[in-house]
């Protein structure tokens, strides 16, 4: 905070930033999520860390009216707010112990700092005493305003990014349709198939909506929904090689080239059954069909849904085997191990089922006419 107080002396800047305020308080709330901590009570323990930092900034401005002031000082923007930034993450990852009052004392020894007060060292501790936690993760969502969704982006139909911070797709208009009926607002999370179950485990979002494949490795992290999509994985060429790949058997032939990307289940899939084709990894999902067009592959096993829209939308590619698949698959919602989600989404889909509404956001998707 002398550091902070330093350059606002030098640029003559008022200590007080009610606008940075606001939004350090809405950052620390957010990052409190992944630990459970009530937005009430994590807003109390920073209130108190700003109250107590403008305090020690107007000592030092009171000091230096009457001493010798600072000459030059590290930019507030470039250099100490990023480390500021950095150091409230490492503060809320040790809030997953909670204090006791036996660690006042401690507490206040280690926190003697030139400029702050006694009583912002107790107010401070006082709301570390008091943060609470969230019983259950759906009482986390409606006290909160905000569904954290973790979605990968690279993987039309369900979840597409072009752009960053833009989706589209089956699973985005779900989510956002999941939200508004908990009366709540969707935070996309962007994340990624090698790094889904890290996410997931570290509490990066609530569920994660992507086109997810059930299996009992991800089961063994999470919960899953019911499903609401049934398919299996596929082969998906050039048109002019129908004739040449109709099987699984003429696929998996030295010279012929299958491309997947990493760290899912076309992966997994691809390791278990191709042993003569040449595998090719490829991490951009979303531009992987290409290279089967430009001709530098020559087959990937996917979803059916997937074939199924990505042969629509380029008329060179075709399903190797139209109608068949290889596996039994379930997309479904992967989540948080917390019942009480578990059984409101699955109503939620049951409802969105019956109502058409699931039936309806496929379709329009899927339709080459519709959104892309």
């Amino acid at each position: 905070m002398k550091a902070v107080a330093a350059d606002k002396w030098l640029t003559s800047k008022a200590i007080e930033d009610k606008n940075r305020e606001a939004t350090v308080l809405q950052q620390s709330s957010y990052t409190g999520l992944k630990l459970g901590i009530t937005v009430a009570s994590n807003e109390g323990f920073y209130r108190a860390q700003i109250s107590a930092a403008k305090s020690i900034q107007h000592y030092w401005f009171n000091y230096w009216r009457g001493h010798t002031a600072p000459l030059q000082a590290d930019s507030l923007a470039d250099v100490i707010r990023p480390k500021l930034i950095a150091l409230g993450d490492d503060i809320v990852a040790l809030l997953k112990t909670p204090v006791t009052e036996q660690h006042r004392d401690q507490f206040l020894k280690l926190t003697v700092i030139e400029g702050l007060a006694r009583p912002h060292q107790e107010a401070i501790f006082d709301r570390l005493l008091a943060l609470q936690y969230y019983p259950d993760r759906l009482t986390q969502v409606l006290d909160s305003g905000i569904l954290r969704v973790g979605s990968t982006g690279d993987y039309a139909p369900f979840s597409e990014s072009r752009l960053p911070g833009q989706y589209n797709g089956i699973d985005i208009d779900l989510a956002e349709n999941l939200a508004e009926s908990l009366g709540v607002k969707v935070k996309l999370v962007t994340t990624s198939w090698p790094s889904l179950i890290t996410d997931l485990s570290s509490n990066q979002f609530d569920i994660a909506m992507s086109g997810i494949s059930r299996t009992l490795q991800r089961q063994q992290h999470g919960f899953f929904s019911k499903a609401y999509h049934i398919g299996g994985k596929t082969p998906i060429i050039r048109c002019t090689d129908r004739r040449r790949l109709q099987s699984l058997h003429d696929i998996d032939q030295a010279g012929n080239r299958v491309i997947v990307n990493p760290g899912g289940t076309n992966e997994l899939y691809l390791d278990a059954n191709i042993k003569q084709a040449e595998k090719i990894l490829f991490a951009d999902n979303r531009v992987i069909f290409n290279e089967i067009i430009n001709g530098r592959a020559d087959v990937m096993i996917t979803d059916a849904i997937e074939v199924t829209l990505q042969s629509n939308k380029h008329p060179t590619l075709c399903p190797a085997m139209p109608g068949e698949t290889l596996t039994y698959q379930e997309k479904a919602v992967l989540m948080q191990q917390d019942l009480f989600l578990l059984n409101y989404i699955n109503l939620w889909l049951d409802l969105r089922r019956a109502d058409g509404t699931m039936q309806g956001i496929f379709d329009k998707h899927l339709n080459p006419g519709g959104a892309t």
